[in-house]
């Protein structure tokens, strides 16, 4: 027996062709949003399946809770789990500690690291993994930067001083004649 998609409105149907061309929404979405759309062309489940290199089942899956809900049948579920064990406090904490140079909280380097973050963290009280600092810097729309691996006045403004005079024994090289 052949699958087929429900009547749509204009509205759904136009909401849907937009969902499908979108490049800001989530590229499950529109990929499921194209399947519905295919299948609205008269695209069977198995040409669909073929065109959008995905198992017939799960072509048939969207088709049929589209059929049942309509477009936001298309979205993902919430999906049960573990609930989040931190708190909003330990987040803040977190993203307040992350925004705070170093140097200010007394700490003898000039850049965190999500290592130094972590551990700076624990003897804060706040036991937190890696992987979990970096989801919340995600959802905050904060973006880690690398370390840096070199040394200078910008990472480190007493750099000069401390470095001290450079060696007499090094040779300055000098331009070669054209």
């Amino acid at each position: 027996m052949t699958l087929r998609v429900r009547a749509l409105s204009d509205e759904e149907r136009e909401e849907l062709g937009r969902m499908a061309r979108s490049r800001s929404l989530g590229a499950g979405l529109v990929r499921r949003a194209q399947i519905v759309m295919q299948a609205l062309e008269g695209l069977k489940a198995p040409e669909i399946s073929a065109r959008t290199d995905l198992c017939g089942a799960t072509v048939r899956h969207w088709l049929k809770r589209f059929n049942a809900r309509g477009l936001k049948g298309l979205g993902e579920d919430v999906r049960t789990g573990r609930p989040p064990t931190c708190s909003a406090e330990e987040k803040s904490a977190v993203i307040t500690t992350a925004l705070t140079r170093p140097g200010d909280l007394g700490l003898p380097f000039a850049s965190w690291t999500l290592d130094r973050l972590v551990a700076h963290l624990a003897g804060r009280g706040i036991a937190m993994r890696r992987s979990r600092i970096s989801e919340i810097f995600i959802r905050e729309g904060l973006k880690w930067r690398r370390e840096e691996t070199w040394f200078g006045e910008r990472v480190d403004p007493d750099f000069a001083r401390k470095r001290g005079r450079s060696s007499s024994s090094t040779t300055q090289h000098r331009p070669a004649a054209s």
